[in-house]
């Protein structure tokens, strides 16, 4: 029933997929560098500075509060981090998951650390820590089965919805 339905599906729009290709073959400046530095964080979707790591929504999520965790510094491996990096890093994605509980009722979470462009890391030069909320009804089938992520709502929306779980949890 599953391929029976994808099948008939002759378009998925995804207007933003043509950026991503477009900018996946130029040399990039760093984002999370570039971003941090910025002071733009609405406009960056940064939800959350702390003293060594800075929390930020993934423009490609694969799903709704799909969030990235990275130091300021420039590093590109996790071994590399100082220990209060690494510390700081874990603590707060593990603050951000009750966040995505609380705002997008999140019911379990996908964590973790691509390391190096063989392993998946999009930008394989700073290291950043993904912590991907899941639920139990979701469709992220669609990503082996379809090679297509479904995504219902802008990062405005789930941005809105995180700053309001923080201001609500005092963390700000």
């Amino acid at each position: 029933m599953l391929f029976a339905a994808i099948k008939t599906m002759e378009r998925l729009w995804a207007p933003w997929r043509l950026e991503y290709l477009r900018r996946a073959f130029k040399k990039q400046k760093c984002i999370f560098c570039y971003l941090a530095k910025e002071k733009k964080d609405e406009k960056n979707h940064i939800l959350y500075r702390a003293e060594k790591v800075f929390v930020m929504l993934n423009k490609y999520p694969y799903s709704p509060g799909h969030l990235m965790v990275s130091p300021y510094r420039h590093v590109d491996r996790i071994a590399r981090m100082t220990e209060e990096e690494r510390h700081e890093m874990t603590d707060v994605a593990a603050k951000f998951s009750v966040m995505l509980e609380t705002a997008l009722k999140a019911e379990g979470f996908n964590m973790g650390i691509n390391q190096g462009r063989l392993a998946g890391a999009g930008f394989d030069k700073h290291v950043h820590m993904h912590v991907v909320p899941r639920w139990k009804h979701d469709v992220n089938f669609m990503v082996p089965v379809a090679g297509t992520k479904v995504i219902p709502e802008t990062l405005e929306q789930t941005y809105a919805k995180i700053k309001a779980a923080m201001n609500q949890a005092s963390l700000k």
